[in-house]
């Protein structure tokens, strides 16, 4: 039974070294660690007052911050009176705009009643050539241009056309049955 005493009394032993090792560690390696905080400490402190100004050095600092503050106010106000008038002319151009639309409604109505009255007394023209006598008319075609005339026997019924240009001189007939064939020659086709 000895033997088993000198394990334990050796583990004891060790662990009492390793405190010991600790201990003296401990107290040499604070003395050390403990300067050199203090040290750091002051440079810390040393640099901290040089890069503090001093009171009579902050006053223009402060003066030229104070300007660019009033030149910023400046612009702000100026900026707010430029953006006020730039609505104020919004709302003129918006109202500008409906007042040329108004005007522009109004001159396509007057263009749109312009050409069917236009059309409807070249319609009641064509009817009255229509209702002629095929000589009296013809005699009436033969002295308009050949463009004007076709335009004529263009809405005129096929029979009536066809009289009318049958007492025509060959010439004009021929030369209004060009501009009539000839009309939509120049239109696409696809």
């Amino acid at each position: 039974m000895p033997v088993s005493r000198k394990p334990k009394n050796v583990l004891i032993f060790a662990a009492a070294l390793l405190f010991a090792s600790g201990g003296v560690r401990l107290g040499t390696g604070m003395g050390p660690a403990i300067a050199f905080a203090e040290e750091q400490m002051e440079t810390a402190e040393t640099h901290q007052s040089e890069d503090t100004p001093q009171a009579p050095e902050i006053e223009p600092l402060l003066a030229a911050l104070q300007a660019r503050e009033n030149r910023v106010s400046e612009r702000e106000v100026a900026l707010g009176d430029r953006f006020l008038a730039l609505s104020v002319a919004e709302e003129e151009v918006t109202k500008r705009l409906a007042e040329l639309e108004a005007a522009e409604q109004s001159l396509l109505a007057a263009l749109t009643l312009s050409e069917t009255a236009n059309d409807s007394d070249v319609m009641r023209l064509t009817a009255v050539y229509e209702n002629m006598k095929p000589a009296d008319a013809a005699s009436l075609f033969q002295e308009m241009s050949p463009d004007f005339a076709s335009g004529f026997l263009v809405r005129m019924r096929p029979e009536a056309a066809a009289a009318i240009l049958a007492g025509l001189e060959p010439q004009t007939a021929y030369s209004i049955s060009v501009i009539i064939a000839g009309r939509n020659a120049n239109a696409p086709t696809e």
